[in-house]
């Protein structure tokens, strides 16, 4: 039988240890059963430049997640007759300490990456993503990236520091962790030092849309830039919750105004089916300043459409959402 979530018409969802959308909690991988992913938490928030709480983001995205149901309406697929899937747990992060996290986590993800399974990480904060990207392109070499964020994350140090959450993107870039050229980053927005904070991006090679770019476009033209701009080789895909507007995900670090809704987020990420994703994270879901689980429920949402998505690559095809 493969890992699927509890029945919840024999289970209340309240009942048992929280784990993402009731996935068996498996920490040994030879068990026998298929495993197609693995939701993994990374609770480390060290690299947070103001707000700090998301090391407590993936139990409070494990708590809302158990509403979720098996059936994908928009997609029409119910995504565990084609996927099997577990909660790994959350990696043993050091607090305090990035460099020493950055190599727990290469350490703890390529169990899964060697077997072919599709590691879905919650944050934390985005500076975790550089240890995720070492361990990915430990197994596929330099990878394609989807980034919705409101914040480009590329610059080249914060408070003179190389690694924290406002770097990730260009440490990878520098590591030889990516392929620029299969790199689009959408959603920034927001403030600036200057316009090299953008700029800096652009001149690593990657493609930058603002949240601006994206609202006059439309969405399926966005859909289809990123398709295009990643074309069929692995890739990874980063959502930091700050990229919806903090109407939608007050519970972050950084928020910034005018961003998307849950909606548009949504029919972005559905817009990817059939890309050859090969890991995914969602970051910077800060209970503190949660009220009421709104960003909980839409950061648990958003991971629900990357399942949706694994089942339509195994089933072959799927429906615009």
């Amino acid at each position: 039988m493969p890992y699927q979530p509890k029945d919840s018409f024999e289970s209340p969802r309240f009942c048992g240890v929280r784990t993402f959308m009731r996935l068996p909690y498996v920490e040994h991988l030879d068990a026998g059963e298929p495993i197609d992913f693995a939701v993994v938490g990374v609770p480390f928030d060290t690299g947070q430049s103001y707000r700090s709480g998301a090391r407590f983001g993936p139990a409070h995205i494990r708590d809302f997640s158990v509403l979720l149901r098996p059936y994908h309406p928009q997609q029409d697929i119910n995504v565990f007759d084609y996927v099997s899937g577990i909660d790994y747990g959350d990696l043993p992060v050091v607090p305090g300490y990035i460099e020493e996290t950055y190599r727990r986590m290469v350490e703890g993800l390529t169990p899964l990456l060697d077997r072919s399974i599709v590691p879905i990480v919650l944050g934390g904060d985005h500076s975790i993503t550089l240890g995720e990207l070492r361990a990915v392109a430990k197994r596929y070499g330099p990878v394609g990236l989807i980034h919705f964020d409101s914040h480009s994350d590329t610059w080249d140090s914060y408070f003179g520091q190389k690694y924290n959450h406002g770097t990730p993107f260009r440490r990878a870039a520098e590591e030889g962790l990516l392929a620029p050229e299969r790199v689009i980053q959408v959603g920034m927005r927001g403030p600036l030092y200057g316009p090299q904070d953008l700029d800096d991006a652009r001149q690593l090679g990657f493609a930058v849309y603002t949240t601006d770019d994206l609202l006059a476009m439309g969405i399926p033209e966005m859909i289809r830039l990123i398709r295009e701009r990643v074309g069929s080789g692995p890739t990874f895909l980063s959502f930091d919750i700050d990229f919806l507007d903090p109407v939608y995900a007050p519970g972050t670090g950084t928020p910034e105004v005018a961003g998307v809704t849950v909606a548009q987020a949504q029919q972005l990420v559905r817009g990817l089916a059939g890309l050859n994703i090969v890991a995914y994270d969602l970051v910077e879901v800060l209970p503190a300043y949660d009220s009421g689980q709104i960003t909980a429920a839409a950061a648990a949402n958003v991971v629900y459409e990357f399942i949706a998505l694994l089942a339509l690559q195994k089933r072959g095809g799927h429906r615009d959402g």
